[in-house]
């Protein structure tokens, strides 16, 4: 049993795998800090000197027996700003991944009469003259 947990942890995808989520969880936390620490703290300066940190809408007081009903929709803010930043940063990534990995499209075939190799495009076998369409 031993032996087939190795094998199985050690395969590339699982090691893939956990480095991706771990290089992702870092990721995560570094876009979270360009939101709160860098991009909203001006956007909030233009905005009227907005901590949108802190912006939410008390539904029920705190009491000495009860806590504090709050709506935090400033945090859902820079919440929802992080995964757009997070979302369009890993469109830009899988765009040039797949950009690098897609296979060419080929730009010659074999003429299915004389079998010499010709352009793709072509509707008409230069060396034979037979008509491709």
């Amino acid at each position: 049993m031993w032996k087939e947990f190795k094998e199985f942890a050690m395969r590339g995808n699982v090691v893939d795998m956990a480095v991706g989520i771990i290089i992702g969880a870092s990721f995560g936390k570094i876009i979270t800090s360009l939101v709160n620490d860098i991009m909203m703290p001006p956007i909030g300066f233009l905005l009227g000197k907005v901590d949108f940190s802190s912006l939410a809408i008390t539904l029920h007081q705190k009491t000495a027996d009860y806590p504090a009903v709050v709506i935090s929709y400033g945090s859902f803010i820079n919440t929802l700003i992080n995964f757009i930043i997070v979302a369009f940063a890993m469109f830009i990534v899988i765009k040039q991944v797949n950009k690098v990995t897609r296979p060419k499209q080929p730009t010659k075939k074999d003429c299915p009469f004389c079998c010499s190799n010709i352009p793709v495009q072509a509707k008409r076998c230069p060396d034979c003259t037979s008509d491709l369409t």
